[in-house]
């Protein structure tokens, strides 16, 4: 039972941190639009999350954390996302060398942002459901 929970919030764990860091890219994106030769980049969510699942979580990321008690609760290591970062193939590019388009990057960021927030609302709806099942 608590194995099926633990796979459920991790998988949505891993999303959450896929989307979080494609949230960064397109904003640098953004913030970027008139730096001359700057180009764009994005990285492809699902092919991420496919990768994250298929490799698991890689438990060498981060720092070891030390027990010095046994009644420390035991926590796994912190997992960094290495995303491949892909550059945006544009449309048209700008005369300076700047690869970023405005519109497709703000749509790219308000379409991120709603899901990353159904996300949000998909963990919470689960956590109610648990926490009401748990108190009948």
């Amino acid at each position: 039972m608590l194995d099926k929970l633990e796979n459920t919030f991790h998988f949505q764990q891993e999303a959450l941190s896929i989307r979080n860091k494609r949230q960064e890219i397109l904003a640098a994106n953004i913030a970027n639009a008139d730096t001359p030769g700057f180009q764009a980049r994005d990285i492809d969510f699902a092919s991420e999350l496919k990768k994250t699942i298929e490799n698991g979580r890689t438990g060498s990321h981060g720092m070891q954390l030390a027990m010095t008690s046994e009644r420390h609760i035991p926590i796994k290591p912190g997992y960094r996302l290495e995303a491949d970062l892909l550059y945006r193939v544009p449309h048209q590019t700008a005369m300076d060398g700047n690869t970023v388009d405005m519109d497709m990057e703000r749509s790219n960021f308000a379409d991120n942002s709603l899901k990353y927030q159904a996300d949000v609302t998909f963990i919470n709806s689960q956590v109610k459901s648990m926490m009401s099942v748990l108190q009948q």
